[in-house]
Parts: C-alpha cells; sequence; structure tokens
C-alpha cells in the first residue's frame, strides 16, 4: 500500500463505498463524470475498477462453487465438505467461513480506501495497476 497525494475527501468516501456497494457507487460516479464531462482522479479509478472487477470475479467463483456444490452433494461421504463450508459459526456473528473471508476483504479494501491508501490484493491490483497504467 503506498499513500497517496492530494487526496480530497470525496475521494476516499466514493472509494471507500464502491466496495461497500460491490462497484454500483464507483460505476454511477464513472457515469456522471463522463456526462459532465469531468475527469476521474487515478486514486478513485484504481478503486472504482478494482471494486467492479472483484465484484465480477465473486460472481464467477460462487456461480463456479454453486456447480461444485451440487456434484459434491450426490457423493455419499463427502457431501460433507460444502456443508462444513457454509456451516454458520457462532463466533463470528453466525457467519461462514466464506461469508467470513468475503467481509474480511471488502473491510479491509474500504478502510484503506477511507486512508487515502492503494490497498492490495494479488494479481487482482497487479491487473488493475496495468490497466490504469500505474506501473
Amino acid at each position: 500500500m503506498q499513500p497517496s497525494r492530494q487526496i480530497y475527501p470525496i475521494e476516499r468516501i466514493l472509494s471507500a463505498a464502491t466496495y461497500l456497494t460491490a462497484g454500483g457507487v464507483g460505476f454511477i460516479w464513472l457515469i456522471i463524470a463522463a456526462v459532465m464531462r469531468k475527469h476521474v482522479t487515478p486514486f478513485l479509478m484504481y478503486h472504482i475498477l478494482q471494486s467492479i472487477f472483484l465484484s465480477i470475479l465473486y460472481f464467477l467463483i460462487a456461480t463456479f462453487a454453486e456447480l461444485i456444490y451440487v456434484i459434491l452433494y450426490r457423493i455419499p461421504i463427502i457431501n460433507a465438505i460444502p456443508y462444513l463450508i457454509n456451516m454458520p459459526l457462532p463466533f463470528v456473528f453466525g457467519l461462514s467461513i466464506v461469508q467470513t473471508i468475503t467481509t474480511a476483504i471488502i473491510l479491509y479494501l474500504a478502510i484503506t480506501a477511507g486512508m487515502g491508501l492503494y490497498s492490495y490484493i494479488p494479481w487482482v491490483s497487479d491487473i488493475i495497476n496495468i490497466n490504469t497504467g500505474r506501473k
């Protein structure tokens, strides 16, 4: 993570909100900026693109996992694995392991964006850096 220079509070709020809304706020902000012909700062563009990319990636992984779960549920002894992965855990407010990890990642990204930092997730951030011309 690198601290960036001259980041306005509204950019921090928007970049944190775009993670919390699965890219929705960022997508709307890109449309507003295009209609008003305004420039989107590199900091905000980085977080908007990363949140949209992560949302699409999460959807694809969840769809693929659903297919795998359907197959595993039909195998007699192995069918307990999907149940254990999705079992609610009482010490994390009833969230499953997958939900806990997903929530932790989203909170990490939102908090670091709110602090004005470029958050880093391996492979995903590298792709975003290449596409935004940051590296």
